[in-house]
């Protein structure tokens, strides 16, 4: 059954400071690839996703297209696109430049290598039913909220407690709305994309099961813990 189209956003455009080095995360090397080049891949080997859009910084756009887009034959990148200050200017210059029959997107962090065929297919089942979706997994811990104090406020039953992760897929349309809906507005405490569109209430945002080895790699332990799923699972 055809969909429409669905464009993968794959976001670069991070400095990674809590990785405490010049090079930035997504640019690391795992298993002697970029870590960029594992989610990539995944959605270049998708039949679900019928085109990419990498949204790195300017300054290191001819080294993605060199060493990333050619090295590994990735011919679904249609464009590379330049970020912005903020994760939510990168996602919308992502979807500033998608094709206008664009009918779905996948919105996902570079910095996420294990990401795979069987998530993509769980996402985009999701997102054709409800229209926007989340991957993501139940907490393993207990969470508290705290208050201004820094005092425990409250204890959400952990059954109702989930990790949020990326990819998250929308329809097109939809998203595009919210973000020109939020546009000029004060979006400092908006972390995800799925936050855009349960602010503008009436759209259910459906989880879907990702997985605990889906990680995003921010700081060194993350990089050694990554190569070690790497070594027991390789992609």
């Amino acid at each position: 059954m055809n969909h429409g189209i669905c464009t993968a956003i794959v976001l670069a455009a991070g400095q990674g400071r809590r990785m405490g080095t010049k090079t930035p995360k997504q640019f690391l090397s795992l298993g002697g690839k970029p870590v960029l080049a594992y989610s990539l891949q995944c959605f270049q080997e998708s039949p679900l996703v019928d085109e990419i859009l990498l949204v790195t910084g300017e300054e290191m756009q001819e080294y993605c297209r060199r060493e990333i887009l050619e090295a590994y034959h990735l011919t679904k990148v249609r464009k590379i696109v330049s970020g912005g200050a903020q994760r939510y200017d990168s996602v919308f210059n992502g979807l500033s430049a998608c094709r206008r029959d664009t009918a779905y997107v996948l919105i996902h962090d570079g910095a996420r290598p294990f990401v795979t065929g069987d998530m993509v297919r769980r996402t985009m089942e999701a997102v054709w039913e409800y229209g926007a979706c989340t991957t993501g997994m139940p907490s393993k811990d207990t969470v508290k909220i705290a208050d201004d104090r820094g005092c425990v406020k409250s204890t959400p039953p952990r059954s109702r407690v989930w990790n949020v992760q990326t990819p998250q897929a929308f329809s097109y349309p939809l998203l595009l709305e919210a973000y020109a809906c939020m546009r000029g507005k004060d979006m400092s405490q908006v972390t995800d994309d799925a936050m855009l569109v349960e602010r503008m209430g009436g759209v259910l945002v459906k989880f879907v099961e990702g997985s605990y080895k889906n990680m995003k790699i921010t700081t060194p332990e993350d990089l050694q813990l990554a190569e070690l799923l790497l070594t027991k699972s390789p992609k």
